[in-house]
């Protein structure tokens, strides 16, 4: 058996348009962001999925709740999927924060975390989900760094390669984890 993965990031925050790194600060979704969690819902109503799993930070909570507002699937908060901690870079230019990436693939950001570090939370998430829900079809709405972690872990892209030259956005991602998958990758 094996878990599918449909990923999504978040809809678009009043940071995001200002060209603003939110990392760990809550953000929220401007009025674009807020049609947006609603095309989310109606691309995807329902889809299947045993559960919404969603970062804990607001713009991702939000996300979710605007798009399944009756709450089916059930959402599901997890702080493992927090986008990578910028540390006393929150809150900055989105140009700062992409200058200095590659720096910080195993270096935390000053007062941070790095982006290994956010891999491994993601890893700690998936060996759960392989675990506990298995057969399932599950959703997981969460940030950038989420997704490049999952693209490490599950599809074998380098960190460094993602970083450099991050994937383009598209409505969402499909990944299948194997119940057996932590033995499988080890490496990662």
């Amino acid at each position: 058996m094996a878990v599918k993965i449909v990923y999504e990031t978040h809809a678009t925050t009043t940071d995001n348009e200002a060209g603003i790194a939110t990392g760990w600060l809550p953000g929220r979704l401007s009025d674009l962001g807020c049609r947006q969690a609603r095309e989310l819902g109606e691309r995807r109503p329902g889809d299947g999925f045993a559960a919404v799993f969603t970062s804990d930070l607001h713009r991702a909570v939000q996300t979710a709740r605007i798009a399944f507002p009756d709450g089916r699937p059930p959402i599901r908060r997890d702080l493992r999927l927090r986008e990578c901690n910028y540390g006393e870079l929150n809150g900055h230019p989105v140009s700062v924060i992409a200058a200095q990436r590659a720096q910080h693939i195993d270096e935390p950001f000053p007062g941070g975390q790095s982006y290994r570090q956010v891999a491994t939370a993601t890893r700690a998430f998936l060996h759960d989900i392989a675990t506990g829900w298995d057969g399932s079809r599950i959703l997981v709405i969460a940030h950038s760094a989420n997704r490049w972690a999952l693209e490490h872990l599950l599809a074998g892209t380098p960190l460094d390669e993602l970083l450099q030259a991050p994937p383009a956005w598209r409505p969402g991602w499909r990944y299948t984890l194997s119940a057996d998958w932590p033995r499988l990758n080890p490496a990662n």
